[in-house]
């Protein structure tokens, strides 16, 4: 089976660009948040131009999803490249205070300027960006502690641009994600269907299953990615020859064991393990 090609770039995004832009001069700051488990494949080309010289937050969702050791060596490559990102977990609230604190530091810093220019104080206006399902307005009904914006783990739950009043000192407006154009790099566009950053129509669940099973056994030899020897097999009950490691051929196999022979079933299944971390902590890109 040849390499996936996956292309998505669906009308509601490409609207929803449209949109971002209108409202990039009314914003001061911008949370961009990624996918703890690809930090590289979750960082939008376009970024710069958007922030255009705006305080930026540098936001790593999902940090539960991978090993403390893969989190350590990101944390410490980023630095490295002049930021400083902030560790969180939408789902418990891991984080998010000192995001916060973050936020509301730049609105008192705004407001110092503004103040020096003779104007008055005002809430801070920060924009959510990043890929769709990367966990944007989950973090914001965390800020907000209550649920102000519908949130799924399914990718393009947002359409549409919403400002949201947290408290006195800061105004969060949530942007549906918004993927490039093309996605010219497929090993990118691997990782976000993987992750179900992009939707299942962009792609053929069979072969992505076939090559994340590939990434599996490659990243079985890097401690820092958390995958233990053997994961494959202590799953499914069905071992993986090192040597002559056929993956189409192991797919229908397994499937015989687990979906009656039904391969696209399970290869859903393979790729639903890994998305609700029943495959343990994993992290698909390392520095």
């Amino acid at each position: 089976m040849s390499k996936p090609t996956i292309q998505w770039y669906p009308g509601h995004i490409a609207k929803a660009e449209k949109q971002l832009s209108k409202n990039l001069e009314k914003v001061d700051l911008v949370i961009e948040v990624r996918d703890a488990r690809i930090p590289r494949s979750t960082s939008h080309p376009h970024l710069n131009q958007w922030i255009q010289g705006k305080q930026h937050l540098l936001v790593i969702n999902r940090r539960d999803m991978i090993p403390t050791k893969a989190m350590q060596n990101w944390d410490q490559c980023l630095r490295l490249e002049g930021q400083k990102p902030f560790w969180c977990n939408a789902k418990d609230g891991t984080g998010v205070q000192q995001l916060k604190e973050a936020a509301i530091q730049a609105g008192i810093e705004l407001n110092l300027r503004r103040r020096s220019r003779g104007m008055r104080d005002r809430p801070v206006r920060a924009l959510t960006l990043g890929f769709p399902n990367v966990g944007k307005s989950a973090l914001i009904n965390r800020l907000v502690r209550k649920k102000v914006v519908t949130s799924s783990r399914k990718a393009g739950v947002t359409r549409s641009l919403r400002w949201v009043r947290l408290g006195q000192e800061l105004d969060l407006l949530d942007a549906p994600g918004v993927l490039p154009t093309k996605l010219e790099d497929q090993k990118c566009a691997l990782n976000l269907a993987l992750c179900d950053d992009i939707g299942q129509a962009a792609y053929e669940v069979e072969s992505v299953a076939i090559s994340f099973l590939k990434m599996i056994k490659r990243l079985e030899k890097n401690a820092s990615s958390g995958i233990s020897p053997k994961l494959l097999e202590k799953r499914y009950g069905l071992a993986v020859q090192e040597e002559i490691a056929d993956f189409e051929k192991w797919l229908l196999m397994v499937a015989g064991r687990h979906t009656s022979g039904d391969t696209r079933r399970m290869a859903q299944r393979i790729l639903e393990d890994f998305r609700k971390s029943l495959l343990g902590q994993i992290a698909l890109e390392l520095p």
